[in-house]
């Protein structure tokens, strides 16, 4: 079956929050791990109090960048599984998920995935066989919330491969899921249609908004770090390429993650005249936030987006 990849979070170590932690878990219950916040929601939306649900970054962590601890380690060897995007968006973790041989989910193997090869400006980049490889395989999917959709099946498998007696259980909460994704996906086509074809133009700190710019028909114009990793630097020649490229097109925003630095972001925003949005596009807020729930996060961006980039 898959080998790579509750209504709680619990949050471990000291700079987990513990109130995302939500019931009472079951005496017994697989210990399940998630890499990510949102991707511990969406499990969590499945595996309810059946599951006992640890996710492994804390709120605010750059998973391009995350270092594990030896407590971290511990975790993972105890796990039953392990839920990761994959393609590459979690590689500072990958030694230590080698070396503890724990069962690894990677989602992003489970959906139609967007090769980048190496620059923007692509009017319609197209989905990778994944037989030829034109590039590298982008790795931020669930900015597209039909590809989310995709991933509750391969959840709803393993957690029942696990938990065997609970099937049915997981299989209802999945199908409400994928329901409440549909509604999802209806509302930002009609948000975003607020927004004119001239200026769907998105730049970001990194490539991290090229699936949702495929599915909503928005052109990515460009990225303060050219790459699909928050961990490479740009040089002086490339920024100065980004600022006559919007200054070009006459790009209204550039929007930035809650979990980088925003300085070279901001000296484009200065350079061009533009506004900076923040968005939260690699992890969840803290539960009094506006983006405590993948779905959350994904109405908050939007209506981010829309209000930077409307008439």
């Amino acid at each position: 079956m898959y080998q790579k990849g509750a209504r709680g979070l619990r949050m471990l170590f000291g700079t987990f929050v513990a109130a995302m932690l939500i019931g009472a878990q079951a005496v017994g219950a697989p210990s399940v791990v998630a890499t990510t916040s949102f991707v511990g929601d969406i499990v969590a939306q499945i595996g309810g109090d059946e599951i006992q649900l640890s996710v492994l970054f804390p709120l605010g962590a750059d998973p391009h960048s995350f270092e594990a601890t030896p407590a971290d380690a511990v975790l993972l060897a105890r796990a039953a599984v392990v839920f990761a995007v994959g393609a590459g968006l979690e590689e500072a973790l990958e030694p230590l998920l080698s070396t503890t041989g724990v069962r690894v989910v990677e989602l992003a193997e489970f959906v139609p995935l967007l090769s980048w090869t190496g620059h923007d400006h692509d009017e319609d980049p197209e989905y990778d066989d994944k037989d030829h490889h034109h590039g590298e395989h982008d790795p931020h999917v669930w900015t597209d919330p039909t590809l989310v959709a995709l991933w509750t099946h391969v959840i709803q498998d393993v957690l029942t491969e696990l938990a065997s007696e609970h099937a049915d259980v997981f299989a209802a909460r999945a199908a409400a899921y994928r329901e409440e994704l549909a509604q999802l996906d209806l509302w930002i086509v009609q948000q975003v249609g607020r927004v004119s074809r001239e200026n769907r133009l998105l730049v970001s700190d990194h490539h991290v908004l090229g699936y949702f710019a495929h599915r909503y028909g928005f052109r990515v114009a460009g990225s303060v770090v050219p790459g699909l990793s928050t961990l490479a630097e740009p040089s002086a020649r490339e920024l100065a390429e980004l600022v006559s490229t919007i200054r070009a097109l006459g790009v209204r925003a550039v929007f930035v993650s809650t979990t980088v630095n925003p300085q070279l972001a901001e000296q484009v925003t200065r350079d061009t005249g533009t506004q900076l949005v923040r968005l939260y596009t690699a992890s969840l807020s803290d539960p009094a936030g506006p983006a405590s729930t993948y779905l959350d996060m994904m109405r908050y961006n939007v209506t981010a987006i829309v209000a930077a980039l409307g008439e």
